[in-house]
């Protein structure tokens, strides 16, 4: 038996990735979720078909009240971050999607760890947090953890630094209960492992449906040259297999700005329905498995839904070795 028995929640969970990292640093048995919350049923699909307990709440966490929530130690939330990411109209606490402020979702962390008090909260966001409105969107939420009685700390972390081929930067806040809070929490600097692409890929022949068709590479080719023609930077991208992805993301040209050159032997005949023949410059998609490998999920992760939600879900998901190498910190604070 593990000499502490931690337990922990597990607030937009997605697929588990917050959580899987947390498992894997703690070790077997050490920590237990005990609540578990997402709105996405897809996602909750494919976190139900991983994890046996608890059964997902699919549902409006601000419609969960903090007393429906059992007691609980650590507290992992990684609210959405499409209110504040570079990449978004960057509205933060005035976003509005679907009749719901995903920016002020992050209050609901507060509302229920105001109630339950518990040692630690671990958030995960987008690296533009800290700049957005001029640095004032992180103040909030730095001063609403300490009014809450919790002492934060925080780091822009990249993936690509922790065992992953993928340039995937994010801030990791990390805030203890002020009775228990050390003087400093140092985050950890990476493994030193730097695999590449090549490291992730399928084994040959990877399905032609992956390979893009001919007409579909030129429409690419047309798109980008109209951005560049503007002085945009947007476009599809082949990577050198011997380089790293860029950062998974889940709308938009996700896919295509992860495109790899794979002339290993592969078949030729579409088994889609698609417009003209498959491209003769071996270029394709990555694999919803490979997209896996690149956020550093396990081999034994399932991944039981169509390609559709599955890139959605690694592309708004965590990359796990960075999460497991900030929870053995904790799990060192908490213990030491």
């Amino acid at each position: 038996m593990p000499e502490h028995i931690y337990k922990s929640i597990d607030l937009f969970a997605g697929i588990g990735g917050i959580r899987l990292g947390f498992d894997q640093a703690f070790g077997d048995g050490a920590i237990e979720t005990v609540f578990a919350s997402e709105f996405d049923e897809p996602a909750a699909k494919t976190y139900r078909a991983n994890f046996d307990t608890p059964a997902v709440i699919s549902g409006d966490i601000t419609k969960i009240s903090e007393t429906e929530i059992p007691p609980f130690d650590i507290c992992l939330a990684g609210f959405p971050c499409q209110a504040f990411s570079l990449a978004g109209s960057k509205k933060g606490f005035d976003d509005d999607y679907k009749g719901m402020s995903r920016g002020t979702l992050f209050f609901d962390v507060a509302r229920i760890c105001d109630y339950h008090k518990p040692k630690v909260i671990f958030c995960e966001n987008v690296k533009g947090l800290p700049i957005h409105r001029k640095g004032k969107t992180l103040e909030v939420i730095l001063g609403t953890l300490r009014q809450i009685g919790y002492v934060p700390f925080y780091a822009i972390l990249n993936s690509r630094n922790y065992g992953v081929p993928q340039n995937r930067e994010r801030i990791y806040i990390v805030s203890f209960r002020s009775d228990i809070a050390p003087d400093e929490f140092v985050f950890p600097d990476g493994n030193g492992s730097t695999p590449v692409i090549r490291d992730i890929l399928d084994p040959a022949p990877v399905p032609s449906k992956y390979y893009l068709s001919e007409r579909y590479l030129q429409t690419l080719r047309e798109h980008r040259a109209r951005h560049e023609a503007a002085g945009h930077g947007f476009g599809y991208v082949v990577r050198d297999l011997d380089d790293v992805a860029g950062a998974l993301v889940c709308g938009g040209m996700g896919r295509e700005r992860n495109l790899v050159k794979d002339e290993r032997e592969h078949s030729m005949t579409p088994t889609t329905n698609i417009k003209g023949a498959i491209n003769d410059e071996s270029i394709r998609k990555m694999t919803p498995r490979e997209w896996a490998r690149l956020q550093g999920f396990p081999e034994s992760f399932k991944l039981e839904l169509a390609d559709t939600h599955l890139y959605k879900q690694f592309g708004n998901s965590v990359s796990v070795p960075v999460i497991k190498a900030i929870a053995e910190q904790i799990k060192e604070s908490l213990e030491g």
